[in-house]
């Protein structure tokens, strides 16, 4: 199982917003640069992130994209989520419906153990301690 280009992407991006949070809208262009993402690419992530009311955009001459909440208040597991849906590993564990075999299925509850874990993780983390983690990279 591995995350996408969008989750990796979109998690850089909002710890990029989350350097800049409390000092205005960050334009497309600079997080394109710093991260080395396309602008086009980045822009359907920021447009998934404000659908899910964790970043706004303002529009104008001074306008770009800034949290809509504090950095410790925002989980990487929201960031993914927003891009990438569910990251079950299987279809079968976010719906039973699915498979007629979920009763009998000694796999199923592998499964749904190992997204409960990556889920965890994922949660664990707040785009504060990714910003911390950052600031401690550039200083090493």
């Amino acid at each position: 199982m591995k995350l996408s280009t969008k989750g990796r992407y979109a998690a850089r991006a909002m710890v990029e917003l989350a350097m800049a949070y409390g000092t205005g809208p960050v334009r497309l262009s600079e997080i394109a640069e710093k991260q080395q993402i396309s602008v086009r690419y980045l822009e359907r992530m920021m447009n998934a992130m404000v659908t899910v009311g964790l970043v706004r955009s303002t529009r104008g001459q001074h306008g770009g994209f800034n949290l809509s909440k504090p950095p410790e208040e925002i989980r990487l597991g929201q960031v993914i989520q927003a891009v990438e849906g569910s990251l079950t590993p299987v279809e079968c564990v976010d719906d039973p419906k699915l498979c007629h075999r979920c009763g009998l299925c000694v796999t199923r509850e592998i499964w749904k153990t190992l997204k409960e874990a990556i889920d965890n993780v994922l949660d664990s983390v707040t785009l504060e301690d990714m910003v911390e983690m950052q600031q401690k990279n550039l200083h090493l």
